[in-house]
């Protein structure tokens, strides 16, 4: 961000810069948030199925499998030899290593993928006609999510380009490799998603001293994401040629869609709020507010978290608009909205999981609750300053991953400013990320204490029998993939059928 602003000299080398977005996006979109969702998920299948983790190996092994994927991915990239970004870019084509270590990454996530629902099948057997726990009910549902999500990166990395980056063919069909990757390319933010959401409805009312508003509606959210957040990449491919009006419109379509269980979230989640703040003395219509816990760190994130989902989904219509979009495509635009989304509204919350776990992790509270408050307020502080002038500047014109602008032309002189107020703002979420750090480093030297057995929120009115279609996943996994199949069937047919679309790779770096 500072190179790319009117702060920083010319770097006299581009591919400096390409080569620190790769990483960047490589760690950040497919390891960082990935370990987490695995970690939480661990935590969800002990202390809410309350029996020991089977598979404790196989799981050691996921992880591992993650860490050496992420070193092996990441050399050649140090390297400059897989400047690609982590969207890959065919007919862009990198060092094999680099394609391999992602494969290794996604091949570990699955191991928790099959550990989950082994685990889950486990507890059923052992508790028959009993009502899943809901943070386990979610996070299954999340873990299946993604194990179909994945799927469409995997084929484009298997069938696509790895071959080619061994030297098995010269040629790459890059249309078709995009509409492999645009099935994983937005449903991939759902995965990452859902242990926000998961703590928006299982962590957040009990720590704040509140209640689920209800049960059903939270696993109905839970069941729609698995459904509609599945068939709708394409949409990040209207500008593209090779895939037919028709589907782009199908696909903005369900995209809409994907609204729904937002929207049942917000209102479960206020509702779970309200009963918490009534319960602490709050009355009125609107004077209950008064009565919430505002200096508890929990409230205080889930707050900053809500404002940045509601401005980045509203970003979000634009779009999946397939008008709209026109105007703000591949601008810092789409750069404001997913960062806002996933830097913002997503990993605020992870931090919250991380404050509410690590206690009971180490045995150890949390050392200091007022740089806890400091922390978030930087991170959302920060969020909104980097993110708010891409937006501006995307409405502009100003195109995204770019890694140079000569602010002296009179043409973008007007846009120096916005740039240097989002350097800032990375300068701001870099002192909030370091902070986070020295919190959980800091507690380790607390004294230790007693803590008392984790617990999640349980609902207003705790279901005893919920029906078999909220308890089980059969149902909604057919319609996920019958969907995919429908919404990508075609296109992809259509493309791998002909022989006249592949073009000659373009090699990064030495070769």
């Amino acid at each position: 961000m500072y190179v790319r602003s009117p702060l920083s000299p010319w770097i006299s080398n581009p591919e400096w810069y390409y080569r620190s977005l790769t990483a960047h996006g490589t760690v950040m979109g497919y390891v960082f948030p990935t370990l987490v969702a695995m970690a939480f998920g661990y935590a969800i299948s002990e202390t809410s199925l309350k029996q020991n983790l089977v598979g404790l190996r196989w799981a050691w092994a996921g992880f591992w499998l993650i860490a050496v994927g992420a070193v092996v991915a990441m050399i050649p990239v140090a390297l400059g030899l897989a400047s690609v970004l982590y969207t890959f870019y065919p007919p862009l084509i990198g060092s094999p290593f680099y394609y391999i270590g992602v494969v290794m990454v996604v091949l570990g996530s699955w191991i928790w993928v099959a550990l989950m629902s082994i685990n889950l099948r486990i507890w059923k057997k052992e508790n028959p006609g009993t009502p899943v726990p809901l943070p386990m009910f979610a996070n299954v549902a999340g873990s299946y999510l993604w194990a179909w999500t994945a799927v469409g990166a995997a084929l484009e990395l298997l069938l696509q380009i790895i071959p080619v980056a061994l030297g098995f063919k010269s040629t790459i069909d890059a249309g078709l490799a995009r509409v492999f990757f645009s099935w994983t390319l937005h449903a991939i933010v759902y995965f990452w998603l859902m242990p926000t959401y998961i703590a928006y409805y299982t962590i957040v009312p009990r720590a704040i001293g509140g209640r689920i508003y209800s049960d059903t509606m939270a696993r109905i959210s839970f069941i729609l994401f698995l459904v509609v957040a599945m068939p709708i990449g394409i949409h990040h491919a209207f500008a593209d040629p090779q895939v037919g009006a028709g589907f782009k419109f199908l696909h903005s379509v369900f995209t809409a869609l994907v609204a729904l269980p937002t929207l049942l979230t917000v209102f479960t989640i206020c509702a779970s709020v309200e009963i918490a703040a009534r319960a602490r003395g709050g009355r009125g219509a609107f004077g209950w507010m008064g009565a919430l816990p505002w200096r508890n760190p929990m409230m205080l994130a889930v707050t900053f978290s809500f404002v940045m989902l509601g401005f980045g989904g509203a970003g979000g219509l634009i779009n999946m608009s397939y008008q709209l979009d026109t105007t703000i495509h591949n601008t810092q635009w789409i750069t404001g909205h997913f960062h806002l989304i996933f830097g913002g509204a997503i990993v605020i919350m992870y931090f919250a999981i991380a404050y509410d776990l690590w206690p009971h992790l180490t045995g150890r509270p949390i050392a200091s609750l007022g740089l806890v408050r400091l922390q978030l307020w930087l991170w959302f502080v920060g969020m909104i300053v980097t993110t708010f002038p891409w937006h501006y500047v995307g409405i502009l014109g100003m195109p995204r991953r770019m890694s140079f602008f000569d602010y002296t032309d009179p043409a973008l002189a007007n846009e120096a400013v916005s740039v240097v107020l989002s350097a800032i703002g990375g300068v701001i979420l870099a002192a909030s990320g370091i902070l986070f750090i020295f919190i959980l480093i800091s507690t380790q030297f607390s004294q230790p204490r007693q803590i008392e057995d984790y617990r999640f929120a349980l609902a207003v009115h705790p279901p005893t029998r919920v029906p078999v279609a909220l308890n089980s996943y059969g149902l909604w996994i057919a319609l996920m993939i019958g969907l995919t199949v429908t919404n990508y069937g075609y296109p992809i047919l259509q493309l791998a059928a002909r022989d006249d679309t592949s073009v000659p790779a373009v090699y990064v770096g030495e070769r």
